[in-house]
């Protein structure tokens, strides 16, 4: 058996765009491409949420691949499909790093090869390391699923409003708004 040696953060960085990826305790875990609806419905409320953010001078919205180092040595990076990090929290220097956290706000849509058991990790790791709501949108059901520490799990379809986001005061999104169709 052949050890490999750890990644850590900063050396995936230096390694330049070779595809989409994430670092998993020092191991480089490559990922195939979204599929359309995907990135459609990620691009969705990434736009849906910068539009509240930007109007209200809330922080910052990233897009899917904005990499974030939730733990160090060996290194995690992971990249939500969007996010939100709050106004006090945004770095003043080094925006071409990674971000050294977690996100107030991650959002994850489920791909089509996606298990139960992968989404349930990412839920938690984001709400163990200090994200405050991690949403998952369902492509298939047409459902988000909003996730906080220490709260039950809440269901929005396509005839509800997500409302009462506290990472987010204020924010009225209809879920029909995220998967409505051209």
């Amino acid at each position: 058996m052949t050890a490999t040696k750890s990644i850590t953060a900063e050396e995936l960085l230096k390694m330049g765009d070779i595809g989409r990826c994430e670092l998993i305790y020092g191991e480089l875990v490559m990922m195939s491409p979204a599929g359309f609806s995907h990135g459609e419905i990620a691009l969705r409320i990434g736009r849906l949420l910068g539009n509240f953010v930007e109007e209200h001078d809330l922080g910052v919205v990233l897009a899917a691949e904005t990499g974030f180092i939730v733990e160090r040595d060996p290194d995690l990076v992971r990249a939500p499909d969007a996010s939100f990090v709050r106004k006090d929290r945004v770095p003043k220097t080094a925006w071409n790093k990674y971000f050294p956290g977690v996100p107030d706000l991650a959002v994850e849509v489920v791909s089509p090869d996606d298990t139960k058991r992968e989404i349930a990790e990412k839920v938690n790791m984001w709400l163990a390391h200090g994200t405050i709501s991690c949403w998952v949108a369902d492509p298939a059901s047409m459902t988000i699923m909003i996730h906080r520490a220490v709260e039950k799990p809440l269901r929005f379809s396509t005839r509800d409003k997500i409302t009462r986001e506290p990472a987010l005061p204020g924010l009225v999104i209809p879920v029909s708004r995220i998967f409505k169709r051209p």
